[in-house]
């Protein structure tokens, strides 16, 4: 609740810096908050706070992922400055709408009660409809926005409706009561169907097919800092309450809904790295991309042991931190191209090194190349869903769906790299703080992925 509370009053005052029309401090003050934020997070909870753990409760587990999103919204921040540029007049509102949502993410990694579920939803959800539209003028944008707006709500509607199924069946809105219920009720079928329509709501968050219709469109139309947000920490939050749901609230009854979502991860492996062979433009192709992801992560429901969260988080992180250094090379080749198709990114490589390297090994770290982290994410993943019933033949298609995703990474690899010319004008230069994001990606990916203990040490495991 501390750093809840300190994420939350970081954002107000982001936002007022705007009222004040020192809009152009945001960023500095959303630095700084996360900061707090993130040692705040590793100190034990305040004594204050222990009458609300019946609606939140903030065990390790809520502190890993907490620590997880403070980071990489942190990266993003420091991406934002060249970012949002051309957003200089409503660069306050923002910077404090990527916060409130944050703070949406933070009540989500630890809510006790369906009620405070819902309201982290909600917090997480809204100012991303805003800032999705962001770019005011763009039509694609508005197409973004209105469509993330109008599914968002379709989806909110099967959450509620669920929960009104759970809570009409067991009498309950608090996870270990619901999960008393279903032990002893594990055919009853309200609850059931309750279940069913809240694993719906939620593959909608986490771009789960078939419910990822939204996501290439809101992606490309977004601003690419705010697609950086969504695909790395709205997917932490939203898969990290999909699995403290599943697995506490509703693991009386796991036979009951297990099939239905091995289903959808066949679906979306197969579906998005099709899907991303088909694409010509960079950003919809990471949009893909971030679909066929949910796919590996959602195979943490199987073959479950005590290491499945630690599982889970490791590979969020490894997945965030490819997408910020992936979409930090995006921005720079939008900005000065007005444009995100593979054939923008020609010959970056000899104008920008640096940044072409950071995209590089991000998308041979999300294609699962040894020596990543992506690869020990996806390895302990994989090795964990062998011991289930159906484990192997998902592992078969999760394999068969990183082999494929090989070949969209890698066209994007050789447009930066093997041209001649580059397209990029000398005098464009990235920023400093470009570099020092760039070789702190490239370093973190590297070596979690030689030494993944590394992870369990830094984050206090």
């Amino acid at each position: 609740m501390s750093v809840l509370i300190i994420v939350f009053l970081t954002a107000v005052i982001a936002l007022f810096s705007g009222v004040f029309e020192q809009g152009k401090f945001a960023r500095y003050i959303g630095i700084l908050g996360l900061i707090i934020a993130l040692y705040v997070s590793f100190l034990p909870e305040c004594a204050f706070f222990e009458k609300y753990r019946h609606m939140y409760e903030y065990t390790a587990n809520t502190a890993l992922f907490t620590k997880i999103s403070i980071v990489t919204t942190l990266l993003l921040f420091f991406l934002g400055g060249f970012a949002f540029s051309n957003h200089r007049s409503h660069q306050s509102e923002l910077y404090a709408l990527m916060l409130f949502a944050l703070c949406g993410g933070i009540v989500l990694f630890g809510f006790q009660n369906l009620v405070t579920l819902f309201l982290g939803v909600e917090i997480l959800s809204i100012p991303l409809y805003v800032m999705a539209g962001a770019n005011k003028t763009d039509l694609r944008s508005n197409e973004a926005s209105i469509k993330y707006f109008l599914m968002g709500a379709f989806a909110t509607g099967f959450l509620l409706f669920g929960i009104a199924f759970i809570y009409g069946s067991s009498g309950s809105f608090d996870l270990y009561k619901i999960q008393d219920f279903g032990v002893k009720n594990p055919k009853d079928v309200m609850f059931i169907l309750g279940v069913l329509l809240i694993l719906c709501a939620l593959a909608f968050k986490v771009a789960l097919a078939p419910f990822h219709m939204w996501s290439p469109d809101v992606y490309a139309g977004s601003p690419s800092l705010i697609t950086a947000f969504m695909a790395s920490v709205v997917k932490i939050s939203g898969f990290y309450a999909l699995f403290r749901l599943m697995t506490i609230g509703f693991g009386g009854v796991t036979e009951q809904w297990i099939n239905v979502f091995g289903v959808f991860l066949i679906i979306t492996l197969l579906l998005a790295n099709v899907m991303g062979l088909a694409q010509t433009n960079a950003k919809r192709m990471l949009a893909y991309s971030s679909v066929s992801h949910a796919g590996y992560i959602g195979l943490v429901f199987f073959g479950m042991t005590s290491l499945s969260t630690y599982n889970l988080g490791f590979y969020l992180f490894a997945y965030s931190l490819s997408t910020v250094g992936v979409f930090m090379c995006l921005i720079y080749v939008e900005k000065l191209k007005r444009e995100t198709s593979f054939g923008a990114f020609k010959g970056l490589a000899k104008s920008e090194p640096l940044l072409a390297t950071v995209a590089a090994i991000s998308m041979l770290s999300m294609a699962g190349v040894p020596l990543t982290a992506g690869f020990m994410g996806k390895f302990a993943l994989f090795s964990q869903a062998m011991n289930s019933k159906h484990g192997v033949f998902l592992v078969l298609v999760a394999v068969l769906g990183s082999a494929v995703s090989i070949a969209y990474y890698l066209r994007l690899i050789i447009s930066m790299f093997f041209f001649k010319d580059s397209t990029f004008k000398s005098s464009e230069k990235v920023t400093l703080t470009y570099n020092i994001v760039a070789v702190f990606v490239i370093a973190s990916i590297i070596l979690l992925g030689v030494f993944p203990d590394l992870f369990a040490r830094q984050f206090g495991l």
